[in-house]
């Protein structure tokens, strides 16, 4: 889902002149925003340095290494608030180096506006009738920028944020470790508006991967635990809106980045 968003920041960025042909393109991340910014670099000629971590499932390290992007891998055991400062701050100091442009994704304006086209894909593909929108917090770009376009159609469309129970930083609550990759970075995401959310609901990490396993087995939908997470909080906020209601929510990652974890490898013989 976030091929779109990778080709606006990239695509936005060349038109006014802040990337050039034969720059490096330098972004952190967990893995999905980087083989998206990987997959975009490689089709348009430039070089990607990506900085992430061993906390993150290796499948999505070797995905972006195979569109061609150089690795900067930090170790961390777990996610947590400091894994990301980390990686933040390394990506800052790779791109103070000559000819390089740090998409910078937590402060990035142009990427929600990449997700808007889900939005209205969305409004089409249910004939116009979608009640409520939930979807996982990481920058928040997602949830806004598909927000928009709803609201565009629907202004009382309901919009439900989700995040890690363990680091419910947007309920209040404070920064802790949890295991749903990509998300609950431990602060407010500098773009965070929470006027734009009419709703917060705290997902665990048993919750989201016991969700995702009984996707694949009872759905035939292979996803990951942040995916989880979503349907987990949409089937909560369905029970609540009542059986006429209509609940989007995105399906962010295929299970096959998640082989090497305990999400799917502990269900081996």
């Amino acid at each position: 889902m976030k091929d779109l968003m990778a080709l606006s920041a990239i695509a936005r960025a060349e038109a006014d002149g802040r990337l050039k042909s034969g720059d490096t393109v330098v972004e952190y991340t967990g893995g999905s925003t980087g083989a998206s910014l990987a997959l975009v670099c490689e089709a348009k000629g430039y070089a990607f340095n990506v900085v992430s971590s061993t906390a993150f499932s290796r499948e999505k390290l070797d995905q972006m290494v195979a569109y061609g992007a150089q690795l900067t891998l930090l170790k961390h055991d777990t996610i947590n608030k400091q894994l990301f400062l980390d990686m933040i701050e390394r990506a800052r100091e790779l791109s103070r180096q000559p000819n390089t442009y740090w998409t910078n994704q937590l402060e990035n304006r142009d990427m929600a506006v990449g997700y808007e086209p889900i939005g209205r894909e969305a409004w089409e593909q249910t004939s116009g009738r979608v009640d409520a929108f939930v979807q996982m917090v990481g920058t928040s770009h997602s949830l806004r920028g598909t927000a928009t376009a709803l609201k565009s159609h629907n202004p009382n469309c309901r919009i439900v944020a989700v995040e890690p129970a363990e680091s419910a930083v947007l309920s209040g609550g404070q920064p802790g470790a949890h295991g749903i990759e990509g998300v609950g970075i431990g602060f407010l995401p500098p773009l965070w508006d929470p006027t734009v959310v009419d709703r917060i609901v705290p997902i665990s990490t048993d919750d989201a991967k016991a969700m995702a396993r009984r996707l694949a087995r009872d759905e035939g939908l292979f996803a990951g635990t942040s995916t989880g997470a979503n349907v987990a909080a949409a089937i909560h906020i369905a029970r609540e809106l009542g059986p006429n209601s209509t609940v989007l929510t995105l399906a962010i990652d295929s299970g096959l980045k998640y082989l090497s974890t305990d999400l799917y490898r502990s269900l081996s013989p």
